[in-house]
């Protein structure tokens, strides 16, 4: 998309699977980059995700889980600081797809994914962004 500046705004998206560095202060380091807010990891790379609060982790938020269902088993779900658990239409819709999804705070989120994209599994997780 192209403002009047001439400065090019595009979705965040960052090609591959990689390790997430850090997170923390409303964001995540990986590859080198900073970014602010939440993410989604999945086998097409990482991307900016919209999503804030745990009672967000709704189907229509996971629609590029959905689109790439095909090459994921596993969904780890970073709800936040809490272990919040997912909503049974979620659950279902997931489990329909033949994905395993686990919820976990998101600091257990990330560190499970690293050890699960090292092993070359087929995983994605949904992370939210957490300050501190």
């Amino acid at each position: 998309m192209n403002n009047p500046h001439g400065i090019e705004l595009r979705e965040a998206h960052f090609p591959g699977q990689v390790p997430i560095d850090a997170y923390g202060n409303g964001g995540f380091r990986f590859a080198d980059m900073a970014h602010k807010g939440s993410l989604l990891c999945l086998p097409s790379g990482i991307y900016g995700w919209d999503v804030k609060l745990p009672g967000d982790l709704i189907i229509a938020n996971l629609d590029r889980v959905f689109n790439e269902a095909a090459d994921i088993e596993i969904l780890l779900i970073g709800s936040g600081v809490d272990l919040v658990p997912i909503a049974s239409k979620l659950r279902d819709k997931l489990r329909d797809a033949f994905i395993s999804a686990d919820p976990m705070a998101t600091g257990a989120a990330v560190r499970t994914y690293n050890v699960l994209i090292s092993e070359g599994r087929a995983v994605a997780a949904a992370l939210l962004a957490v300050d501190g």
